[in-house]
């Protein structure tokens, strides 16, 4: 492709700035806003970004044509942007460009390759590609380079002292502020949701028009074959462009302004659960467009233990090294009404000042790649002052990240002295200088192997004593003689097949187990009574929903079987069998209720148990299911 000089630019700023405003004015000022706000990072503002997917750098092109070629980097703009979001443009556009003639235009044919004249073409495209998409496509096979021509004349255009004034927006001039934008309902000039939509709708019009227009200039000089509908390739064409170079496009003058003030519009309360990245012992929350975690030794945690105030927020120490952990995060407008101990480790409450407002979660030092990625981003208030935050801990001590968590909130408050509501876990104590206290482990915790086999997400586990396999199967209804491979019963369960219930057994000499993933046999009360005829049988069963029931059966009546929770009144000796175990804090509340069976039939579940019963690759499946929920 020869080069563009200046002359022919300027030429074609001569012929495009009359129709720049008239198809700007055709644009709708939803899919504008959202073409406007491409080069604003996904975390800064969330309106609109369901229909337009991220907005970062444009996907790579991949190689579509014979002999190893890339498409344009236009045209993958458009792929990626999105059949409902192209066809509603080309749908408020086509008609227009179809009556559109530019006077006045330049002779481009010299910068584009000649159409072939000779030899047979073959063109494919999916039936999701949409009509705009396959147009530009089959236009770019026919006039290899248009595209490129295109994007390349429209950035020349865009800085011409013709046309340029036409993309110019004004922080305080009227941009269609009266448009509602976003179909918020923020009609008045002066919100700030309502100035920055219009900032970014006539941002976002005035760059389509422009590429349109150029599209239009090229096109009309390309001697395109009539296979390709002229206005629907054109359109397509200046939409891609529009994309690929509002992607990285600078903002306009006070447009930063204009975004805070509607982020301070729309700001409320809020509350999220995380996974927080780890790095050194420690994650962040920290002011910045880029934050990274500070760099802190052991002896800023020395006067309270888990949290220690620095520039622009605040470094919470963990027991995890690495990894990540869970972290529920809550800005309020006003001081919590009490402080919750229970189910926590530490709790620790500072003051900080924010300089901005809108602190991030952070937990990697370094400001790019991956980690960057799972940094959560903008979570406090969005104004400066003193604020407040309480952290709470668990799980410090005990070396394993799946089960470390914390919550985080965050008030508007003046700056008090640091409190201490809690300090139970040794290393807390080790930080502020303390004796380290003496913990028994918690009994649950033998039992959080369940979290990482194939009943982490549902199942129920059965013990019963006194009895045989055979005896257990047949109170579940499963047949002792016909037992089937596991991986036949999942195969035919997730293939569309057979979902009778199943279960698997192991006898452990003093005791029957019985494992169901995501099954619930060992609920019902028959099955219970019949398993425990001569002796005792207990069942803890849970759901991804943390739906829960525990049951427990002697002597073939059932005792109880109801939902654990700490106020729930039971027969005594179902009361002395879950003594010290809190059922009112919902964490690891299916290891409790393992505690729970353990020590009713005397016999603890293991993951060697499970882990044997998978290496064997037996089930039953229950084919007499008729049977009721006591």
């Amino acid at each position: 492709m020869n080069e563009l000089s200046d002359v022919l630019v300027a030429e074609c700023a001569r012929a495009v700035r009359d129709a720049v405003p008239l198809i700007a004015g055709r644009i709708p000022a939803g899919p504008a806003a959202r073409l406007g706000r491409l080069a604003v990072p996904d975390d800064e503002i969330t309106a609109g970004r369901d229909a337009w997917g991220s907005t970062g750098p444009a996907a790579a092109a991949h190689p579509t044509v014979p002999g190893g070629s890339v498409d344009p980097a236009a045209l993958v703009a458009l792929r990626g942007l999105g059949h409902l979001s192209t066809e509603r443009l080309l749908g408020a556009l086509e008609l227009t460009v179809a009556d559109l003639t530019l006077s006045g235009v330049p002779d481009l044919s010299q910068l584009l390759p000649p159409p072939p004249t000779k030899g047979q073409f073959l063109f494919a495209t999916t039936g999701h590609d949409g009509e705009a998409l396959s147009a530009v496509t089959l236009l770019e096979r026919l006039r290899p380079g248009i595209v490129d021509l295109v994007e390349t004349l429209t950035r020349r255009l865009a800085a011409h002292p013709h046309v340029a004034p036409l993309l110019a927006v004004s922080p305080g001039a009227d941009n269609g502020s009266d448009v509602d934008v976003d179909g918020s309902g923020a009609d008045s000039a002066g919100s700030g949701t309502a100035r920055e939509a219009a900032m970014v709708a006539r941002h976002g019009a005035g760059h389509l028009a422009l590429a349109v227009a150029t599209a239009v200039a090229v096109v009309d000089q390309a001697r395109i074959p009539p296979i390709v509908d002229r206005a629907v390739a054109t359109v397509g064409l200046g939409l891609g462009v529009a994309v690929e170079i509002l992607r990285r496009a600078p903002m306009p003058p006070g447009y930063a302004d204009a975004l805070l003030a509607r982020i301070r519009d729309e700001f409320a309360p809020m509350r999220s659960f995380e996974r927080v990245e780890v790095t050194g012992q420690r994650f962040a929350l920290r002011e910045g467009q880029r934050p990274v975690l500070p760099v802190v030794t052991d002896d800023a945690f020395a006067g309270n233990g888990l949290v220690a105030v620095v520039d622009g927020g605040a470094v919470v120490r963990t027991g995890a090294t690495n990894g990540v952990v869970s972290v529920e995060f809550a800005v309020l407008a006003q001081p919590p009404e009490e402080v919750s101990l229970s189910g926590w480790e530490e709790v620790v409450e500072v003051s900080w000042r924010a300089a901005q407002g809108r602190a991030s979660l952070v937990g990697a030092t370094d400001v790019g790649g991956g980690p960057w990625r799972q940094r959560r981003r903008n979570r406090t208030a969005p104004w400066p002052g003193d604020y407040r935050l309480r952290v709470h801990a668990q799980g410090r001590d005990d070396g394993d990240n799946e089960f470390e968590r914390y919550e985080l909130m965050v008030w508007p408050a003046p700056p008090t002295p640091d409190v201490v509501h809690l300090r139970t876990d040794r290393l807390g104590h080790r930080l502020r200088g303390e004796p380290e206290p003496v913990r028994q482990p918690r009994p649950e915790h033998a039992y959080r192997w369940v979290r990482r086999g194939p009943l982490s997400v549902a199942g129920t586990v059965t013990v019963a004593t006194g009895v045989t396999v055979d005896d257990v199967l047949r109170a579940f209804g499963a047949d002792p003689a016909r037992p089937t491979a596991i991986d036949e019963i999942e195969q035919q369960m997730y293939g569309g097949g057979r979902l009778d219930p199943w279960v698997t057994v192991r006898d452990t000499g003093g005791a029957v187990i019985v494992v169901e993933v995501n099954g619930y046999e060992g609920t019902h009360g028959s099955v219970l009574c019949t398993a425990s005829a001569r002796g005792r049988a207990a069942s803890m069963f849970w759901n991804v929903n943390a739906v829960t029931r525990l049951s427990f059966a002697e002597r073939g009546e059932l005792i109880e079987s109801f939902e654990p929770w700490g106020d729930t009144e039971v027969a005594p000796v179902v009361a002395e069998t879950i003594a010290g175990l809190d059922f009112d804090v919902p964490r690891d509340r299916v290891e409790k209720g393992l505690v729970a069976v353990e020590r009713f039939t005397g016999y603890g579940v293991t993951e060697a148990d499970v882990a044997r019963i998978w290496d064997a690759g037996v089930g039953f499946r229950v084919t007499d299911q008729d049977r009721s929920l006591t």
